[in-house]
């Protein structure tokens, strides 16, 4: 990687914004404002004109990115790509890129499908710069910050816990689960069932995704408002070398979610409602079940009644105590599992559920999401000294503008395109992992769109 910080103009630049999700509005919205036009490019033309809607020098067309000709074809036209699709589709992406010497950005982890394009991207000459927008990309640029800083003090990171949720704000949290689905039920819910592997105090640790919700525990995060729980999600153990923190013993990243959360999701897991097998009575095809059929046949209970159902589930799932029981057996009536309501059939017990999940825990007209984010630092300092410090950020959504979510997100999005666009960044595949690449991108964040994250020493 050359470390070669430049600078040129960013007048009349143009770029090629790939994706519809909620997070694009903002990404795009910065960029017309800095002047720069933008191609928006959705796999259906109406997706991206509703985007490009009273959006100065926004331009929707329909495209294919697994169409060669055509994805070449518009990279060809515009000095940067941003790529907010699913990130299986990066490699496409880049691929594209690096035939037409295009920069790249996206939001995501570098995977090891992107790692096999490295050699090409540097032939190419190309920036591919990722991992700039919430979780993961601001959680990089003030992890760096205190590490780098604690580093050139003579310090150590004895330990690392860095935890993230993307939650409804509490007014907002009135079901079972306390929490709303701004994106896909089924991503959701199939993180659950990713194997999370960490360090802690000094051992590697893995836990299977069936009993990630067994280890979630509660999480004091000094904002006594707040009551979380939290648990380790992915694989946290190369952030040992990313972050250049050889010393620490204990490094975990994480999921927080409110009280009551893990509870519900172990009865669902034992419940075989995350089951991906296809069923014949699930078929869209098939007549439709009502809730309680369907939930009777999931379970193989001896009928659909309510108390059957329950005594079902009570032969898979072990409950804590009488209180736990029916607080998640109430929260499985107020979903309607136990309803005469038709399923939405969709042939597998996750992706029915998901159906219903989306409808009866959306954001409502006028409702805010929340966004917590915490690290928190265990500092030997060089005189022997121990601090424990942490760094917050804690953002509500604007009901009449951009959730805390999208704005975290597509805002940093943004202003590392703009980074590109303007050659601060060295060429090479990218990720907020270095001070000289991070330091700009905070300042800009803190100064011009006032996303920071407060640091406090708490003991």
């Amino acid at each position: 990687m050359q470390k070669i910080f430049g600078g040129k103009s960013t007048t009349n630049k143009k770029a090629l914004l790939l994706g519809a999700g909620f997070v694009v509005k903002p990404t795009l919205t910065l960029l017309s404002e800095k002047g720069v036009d933008v191609t928006v490019a959705c796999r259906t033309l109406g997706s991206a004109e509703k985007i490009c809607k009273d959006v100065k020098g926004a331009k929707p067309i329909a495209l294919d990115v697994e169409d060669e000709e055509a994805l070449d074809a518009e990279v060809a036209k515009v000095d940067v790509v941003i790529s907010l699709i699913p990130y299986t589709f990066h490699p496409l992406v880049i691929k594209s890129a690096i035939r037409k010497k295009i920069d790249v950005v996206t939001t995501s982890y570098i995977s090891p499908a992107m790692v096999e394009l490295e050699k090409d991207i540097d032939e190419a000459g190309i920036t591919v710069m990722n991992e700039i927008g919430l979780d993961p990309g601001i959680d990089h640029l003030y992890a760096i910050k205190t590490i780098d800083e604690v580093h050139k003090a003579g310090g150590k990171i004895k330990s690392f816990l860095s935890y993230c949720g993307g939650l409804p704000a509490p007014e907002a949290s009135a079901n079972p689960l306390g929490y709303k689905f701004s994106w896909s039920a089924r991503g959701m819910l199939l993180a659950l069932g990713n194997t999370a592997k960490f360090y802690q105090d000094g051992k590697t640790k893995e836990v299977p995704g069936p009993d990630l919700m067994s280890v979630s525990k509660p999480y004091t995060t000094g904002y006594t408002g707040f009551a979380f729980v939290a648990y380790p999600n992915r694989d946290s153990t190369p952030f040992r070398e990313k972050y250049q923190i050889p010393e620490a013993s204990t490094i975990i990243r994480g999921t927080l979610r409110y009280a009551g959360f893990p509870e519900f999701i172990r009865c669902i897991v034992d419940m075989g409602f995350l089951s991906q097998d296809p069923h014949d009575y699930l078929k869209p095809s098939s007549k439709a079940l009502s809730w309680k059929e369907a939930t009777a046949k999931i379970l193989n209970a001896t009928s659909s009644s309510e108390q059957d159902i329950t005594w079902a589930i009570s032969s898979k799932h072990t409950f804590a105590d009488t209180d736990e029981k029916n607080r998640v057996i109430a929260g499985l009536r107020w979903i309607g599992l136990f309803s005469s309501d038709d399923i939405t059939p969709r042939s597998t017990p996750l992706d029915t559920l998901c159906a219903t999940l989306e409808k009866k825990m959306a954001y409502e007209e006028g409702e805010r999401d929340l966004v917590f984010l915490q690290h928190k630092f265990e500092i030997e300092h060089k005189d022997g000294k121990h601090e424990t410090r942490t760094s917050t950020l804690c953002e509500y959504g604007d009901p009449k503008g951009y959730s805390a979510m999208a704005k975290l997100v597509g805002i940093p999005c943004g202003v590392a395109v703009m980074q590109v666009l303007a050659g601060k960044l060295p060429k090479g595949l990218l990720a907020p992992y270095t001070p000289e690449i991070c330091d700009p991108l905070r300042q800009e964040l803190k100064e011009k769109y006032g996303i920071d994250m407060v640091e406090q020493t708490v003991a």
